[in-house]
């Protein structure tokens, strides 16, 4: 039977919410890994039954979980990140005399093809590969070794490596999002990164027409379109029709440009999702409303989707890995929020409820679509 499996991670554990095609009547399992911060859970688009957990926790450090049977038991994998006598950090060899450290695992991206294969971006900003589902990692180095690096800087949360998109048509063809670097291309399957910011500007740093040193929140792509990716900055939404060559502002008519998840439609390569919060400083909804927004032309056009949300004193956030969408015949588009609301719209926005409300701060959600 057709349903969707969705994944959250929080600030106290993991949870998996289930329900049929018709997304009206949930089962709420969990928390699995209770007290830990889980910072992204995804399952492989091959094999619905692989899910990928990062688990943190400043005193025991980063562990990789994984399950094979859609998360009734987990396997601890991912020895190489280890704890090394430092509550939170980890020392990753990479054959000079010091090694270096990184905080945790902020994404972890599953192959396209391959269950066993999965990506994971990590703090301080580097990306890491694994081939026999997560028991062992590699760097892929040219990424943190790039000859930008030095004009890397944290954003507020971190130098973190949040985003991970590999085209659909190339799987050599790799995007990463840094916080605040901004966003780099592999052509060769990690080898040689380039930064593709061009056309971003920031007002925050010395020259706001940098190659790098951009706050880039999130970015996203349509499979049936990977040339086209849209990105919630910190301040302005954009959009690329060139492989991110080039980007342009997509923001229009949306009461703040500020955010940071960004989403497409399952079946609409022009309809984007975003969920706006005040500024920089006021991380909560404008107006004390909880909107998400819809643009059905790629951007510049927005209306606000708010049948089924809190209109008034709401005051939550939506993280960036914290929006997801189903590929169910009627799009299922989903939100997290830092007050630990889930919410469902099971026809791409138009209506919302509540799968869940009182869970811990939402970190991330994401959605396996069973058929």
């Amino acid at each position: 039977m057709a349903g969707v499996r969705v994944l959250v991670g929080t600030r106290k554990g993991a949870f998996i919410l289930t329900s049929d095609e018709s997304r009206k009547e949930w089962d709420v399992a969990g928390p699995h890994f209770a007290g830990w911060d889980i910072y992204h859970m995804k399952g492989s688009p091959v094999d619905p039954n692989r899910i990928y957990v990062s688990q943190s926790m400043g005193w025991f450090g980063q562990t990789i979980q994984r399950s094979d049977d859609g998360g009734k038991s987990w396997e601890a994998v991912g020895n190489e990140f280890t704890y090394d006598g430092v509550p939170g950090t980890h020392q990753w060899y990479d054959g000079t005399e010091h090694p270096w450290e990184f905080t945790r695992v902020w994404h972890l991206e599953p192959s396209l093809t391959d269950p066993d294969t999965v990506y994971a971006g990590v703090e301080d900003a580097a990306l890491f590969k694994s081939t026999d589902g997560g028991h062992t990692w590699s760097e892929l180095s040219g990424l943190r070794t790039h000859a930008t690096a030095d004009g890397w800087m944290p954003g507020a949360g971190g130098m973190c490596l949040h985003s991970i998109i590999i085209d659909p048509t190339n799987q050599d063809r790799i995007y990463v999002a840094i916080s605040a670097a901004g966003t780099f291309r592999t052509d060769d399957g990690g080898t040689i990164w380039r930064p593709v910011n061009t056309g971003l500007s920031s007002t925050h740093i010395p020259d706001p027409d940098a190659d790098v040193g951009h706050c880039v929140h999130s970015i996203a792509m349509h499979p049936g379109k990977p040339e086209t990716l849209y990105m919630q900055k910190h301040w302005d939404i954009m959009r690329t029709d060139d492989s991110a060559t080039t980007w342009h502002e997509v923001s229009g008519n949306v009461p703040s440009d500020f955010g940071f998840p960004i989403e497409v439609h399952a079946h609409e390569p022009e309809t984007i999702y975003v969920v706006p919060i005040t500024s920089d400083m006021e991380h909560y909804p404008p107006d004390g409303k909880l909107r998400v927004y819809r643009s059905r032309t790629g951007g510049n056009e927005w209306e606000p989707l708010t049948n089924g949300l809190p209109q008034e004193h709401c005051y939550v956030n939506v993280l960036r890995d914290a929006m997801s969408i189903d590929s169910l015949d009627s799009c299922g588009v989903y939100v997290g929020t830092t007050g630990g609301q889930v919410y469902v719209s099971p026809d791409s926005g138009d209506t919302w409820q509540a799968i869940v409300r009182d869970l811990p701060s939402v970190m991330s959600v994401e959605v396996q679509t069973l058929k």
